[in-house]
């Protein structure tokens, strides 16, 4: 088995390889509980996701828009917390070997202590982190202790952010880059595509070809396939959250599936 951290940049080799991208689903730890979260990310594997990415419920998710802001409130009055999500993911990597990436606020990181919290997180089976409230130019702790333990750093650029920034992110990120693909939280509208081509374009000459997946605001198998001919990941979230939440078992199967062969 690949140690924690390969697996994501080998996914995005063999999926390059195949002439493929990648799809990206975020679910949130716990919503609606533990046991049902663990099933979803067989239902998101099984419809063909290449890498899940796992919200850690917090407080305050400043990034997040209001359907993950409910499914982080739901799965905090589950009683789910850092603790418990790395719990799921030990669940879930007993049963699959598919990359895992922790999306966490940086409060909780800093109660654990970034480094038990590199060391848990990789014994756990996961992958990488994005902390989305952690600036790349004050992360110099949490990416000494990822380094060390093998967990993959993954940063965000965003139509706002200068060349500098750019550089830094694209520098730091380790596993793949992740580009905000609008102003704004989780669930807006995508627009723009050609200013996200030349983002995308930027990062990957920056980084020197680091593979860049974008995310914010794809909600549809078009938007999904658009963003696919960008960049070498869609991230999907708000999305995911509202249809596995809404739909059928059949239904939401049936979109996945749609969403994956959009991406290709």
């Amino acid at each position: 088995m690949l140690k924690a951290g390969s697996r994501i940049e080998a996914r995005f080799k063999e999926l390059a390889a195949a002439g493929k991208k990648a799809f990206i689903p975020y679910i949130m730890s716990g919503d609606p509980s533990l046991n049902a979260s663990l099933r979803l990310a067989g239902t998101l594997e099984d419809a063909g996701a290449d890498i899940i990415e796992l919200g850690v419920p917090f407080s305050d998710p400043v990034a997040d828009g209001p359907l993950i802001q409910a499914a982080a409130e739901r799965a905090r009055r589950a009683g789910v917390n850092l603790r418990k999500a790395l719990g799921l993911v030990a669940a879930i990597r007993k049963r699959s070997n598919i990359p895992i990436v922790l999306m966490t606020y940086y409060n909780p990181v800093l109660k654990f202590g970034e480094d038990k919290f590199a060391k848990q997180a990789v014994e756990a089976g996961a992958d990488g982190v994005i902390v989305p409230d952690l600036p790349v130019e004050e992360a110099d702790l949490l990416k000494e202790h990822s380094y060390k333990r093998g967990l993959d750093t993954i940063f965000l650029a965003a139509p706002t952010s200068g060349p500098e920034r750019f550089r830094l992110v694209s520098n730091a990120s380790t596993g793949f880059i992740y580009y905000v693909s609008l102003t704004g939280i989780t669930g807006a509208k995508l627009a723009h595509y050609e200013e996200i081509e030349k983002s995308v374009k930027r990062l990957k000459k920056l980084s020197g070809g680091k593979a860049v997946a974008v995310g914010f605001g794809v909600s549809n198998p078009d938007e999904a396939g658009r963003i696919a001919k960008i960049a070498d990941g869609v991230i999907v979230g708000s999305a995911v959250v509202r249809r596995a939440r809404e739909d059928s078992a059949r239904d939401f199967s049936a979109w996945l599936k749609s969403m994956r062969e959009a991406i290709g």
